[in-house]
């Protein structure tokens, strides 16, 4: 496709290249060809450049995932002496490697559940569209073909595949996509700032909305529904933290209707939190859980799914009826992978990660809470170390911008400006910095949000 709106990019530029032969994830593709891409060149710790030499400070841990950072050397030396003593072996038909077997004896010692088998995948989508299909084979397995609907909530990101992106409850990954399909349902967001209708008290939103999602399992009817998904912290709808009383009320709801409780720890696992799981931060008690981002540490893509014992015995019956499991991805249990993710979560226990981060986090919700009063911002949220603003056009009344006006955009573009990666969805600015992030770096990332947000505020006018 010719693209005239570039000629300022070299034919052989990168920048060029990109905008004739990439199809971008998650991108507003015309704005991209009007702006065009910029190039990450390298990255050190917290710390990222650009082709141009420009440093920016890491805001997001890349997408949630970089939580120890970049070009941590243990992780590069394991990586490579995997890939010289097994660069790749498959887990089809009963084979094994040793990194994969010791990563899942690993997993299940640290996760917050009565842990049975663990499943490798590749990213959290491919994650949580194994926990449906699990589901339902697990319910066939029980005699109970009925029950197969799963509920997810709006604002809610599980993934972008068929399944997980029709338990993803944001309209741009449905919308054009014929999603979401047949037995996936939507109950509320738990937002107390934007779904409080009245004079509600948060105990009283919490009933209200809980009774919500009990009311939908009766119209739907509770033989048919098998399971509710939930991240502990919405992450990609605007880092939403859920009210106190939220989890253990909806916990009762799906006890009382038999409904299994998946833990999508896709982001809040491994330390985000403040604690080792986002299930340990809200009292949260599982049936499975979903893995991925911070699992290695984004340095090799790798997932996980954790079931029970209970739900893993009838699967092997059910094999045998038709020869085979027959669910599984080449590279399901790569070795590579899973060795660069033991000794990653090694790592975290040796320096202590989720201690450090614990602390950074009191220190980063203190300097976010310094921005309620500032007269761009709504709302701020945020536990451990994630968090987020949202802007707003009128503080007293909570109007937001209307879309057209692109405020998230333009404030990611300014703090980019600044030397800061951050990420606006819609006009809610997310703050979710490696574990590794130190109080000196915070207070970096902070002065620079502070003068991006006081340009964006002189712009909107």
């Amino acid at each position: 496709m010719a693209d005239p709106l570039h000629n300022e990019f070299p034919p052989e530029s990168i920048e060029a290249k990109d905008l004739a032969h990439l199809l971008h994830p998650t991108t507003n593709l015309r704005q991209h060809h009007e702006i065009g891409p910029t190039v990450h060149d390298r990255a050190q710790g917290v710390y990222l450049w650009d082709n141009k030499g420009k440093q920016y400070l890491e805001g997001m841990a890349g997408l949630w995932c970089t939580a120890l950072g970049y070009g941590e050397e243990e992780l590069i030396r394991v990586a490579t002496e995997q890939m010289r003593k097994l660069s790749y072996s498959q887990l089809f038909g009963g084979k094994t490697n040793e990194s994969s077997v010791l990563l899942a004896e690993k997993l299940k010692s640290m996760v917050p559940m009565d842990a049975g088998r663990v499943f490798f995948g590749l990213s959290g989508s491919d994650a949580n569209d194994t926990q449906i299909k699990l589901l339902w084979y697990y319910n066939n397995a029980l005699g109970r073909p009925e029950k197969k609907k799963i509920i997810s909530r709006h604002r809610g990101y599980h993934g972008v595949t068929i399944a997980a992106g029709s338990l993803t409850g944001l309209p741009p990954f449905h919308k054009h996509f014929d999603l979401p399909i047949a037995g996936i349902l939507h109950t509320d967001c738990p937002l107390y700032y934007r779904g409080v209708q009245g004079a509600e008290t948060e105990e009283e939103f919490v009933d209200r909305i809980v009774g919500n999602l009990e009311d939908l399992i009766l119209a739907e009817d509770p033989a048919t529904v098998a399971g509710f998904i939930a991240e502990p912290v919405m992450g990609a709808g605007g880092v939403i933290v859920p009210p106190a009383t939220y989890y253990q009320k909806v916990q009762a709801v799906l006890d009382k209707y038999d409904i299994l409780f998946i833990d999508d720890e896709v982001i809040c696992g491994f330390g985000r939190t403040g604690k080792p799981f986002g299930a340990d931060t809200f009292a949260i008690k599982p049936t499975t859980i979903s893995l991925a981002k911070a699992i290695s540490s984004a340095y090799l893509p790798l997932s996980a799914v954790v079931i029970p014992e209970f739900m893993y015995e009838p699967f092997i019956e059910q094999s045998a009826e038709v020869g085979t499991f027959g669910h599984g991805f080449t590279y399901s249990g790569h070795p590579v992978c899973a060795a660069v993710a033991l000794r990653n979560l090694e790592l975290m226990e040796e320096r202590e990660i989720f201690d450090h981060a614990a602390a950074m986090g009191e220190i980063m919700q203190e300097r976010l809470s310094d921005f309620a009063d500032h007269p761009l911002v709504g709302d701020v949220r945020g536990v451990g170390l994630i968090g987020a603003v949202e802007l707003v056009a009128n503080k007293d009344t909570k109007a937001a911008f209307t879309a057209d006006r692109a405020v998230g955009a333009h404030c990611t573009k300014r703090c980019e400006e600044n030397g800061l990666i951050l990420r606006a969805m819609g006009d809610t600015m997310a703050f979710c910095p490696p574990l590794i992030i130190s109080e000196e770096q915070i207070d970096e990332l902070f002065s620079k949000f502070a003068t991006a947000l006081d340009e964006t505020l002189n712009w909107v006018g």
